[in-house]
């Protein structure tokens, strides 16, 4: 097995580069908040909490970027393999356009840390409103593991509905929103979709 890890699209399909991720699951940027999933997971076993992805900036990231839910491609459990990672590099549709979003907007991947605002999947991509002010008050946890956060950027609909906290908890944040970069939301919205890295960059700029 290669040490070093691959960062393209759709590579955490490969079980090599899982295992090589997991192992850094214990370095000094990314273990707090290992720990923190780990905690989350403890509290609500019935539910799967995924592993932040040890290639982005973990508690050093200055950028927070809080999509809406995790996807089946994120578990390990599933009829089809997921990472265990919410990460753009997972194997499905969505994570590869955060990937070239990201490229495209000119963001250094350790500035980054990708979270969701509801932050457990339960085997469906369905959400309610009660999942997502639960989810809206876990972030108010997760805000302190993040010393260097000085960026927000609400990605999709839920999302945004952590605007309001955000406020109030980290009035010093710099708050942006975007559209989600599902293939859902380039049906119904194709030009917001096409915005989105135009908004990403501009949210990168401190």
């Amino acid at each position: 097995m290669t040490t070093e890890p691959n960062d393209a699209p759709r590579t955490l399909r490969s079980l090599e580069e899982i295992t090589r991720r997991r192992a850094m699951l214990v370095e000094p940027h990314i273990a707090p908040l290992t720990s923190y999933v780990e905690g989350l997971r403890r509290q609500e076993p019935e539910t799967e909490f995924q592993y932040f992805d040890p290639l982005d900036g973990g508690v050093e990231a200055d950028m927070l970027f809080l999509l809406e839910k995790p996807g089946p491609m994120t578990s390990p459990t599933g009829k089809k393999v997921g990472s265990g990672f919410i990460s753009r590099n997972n194997d499905d549709p969505t994570a590869e356009n955060v990937f070239h979003f990201m490229r495209s907007a000119g963001i250094e991947r350790k500035r980054v840390v990708l979270w969701n605002v509801i932050p457990g999947w339960n085997a469906t991509i369905k959400y309610n409103a009660a999942e997502i002010r639960r989810g809206v008050q876990e972030v108010r946890h997760l805000l302190p593991l993040l010393p260097k956060l000085r960026t927000v950027v609400l990605v999709g609909g839920p999302a945004r509905r952590a605007h309001p906290l955000l406020q109030t908890a980290r009035p010093d944040l710099l708050i942006h929103t975007s559209a989600h970069p599902s293939a859902q939301c380039f049906r119904f919205n194709p030009e917001q979709w096409r915005e989105i890295p135009k908004l990403w960059e501009t949210a990168a700029r401190v």
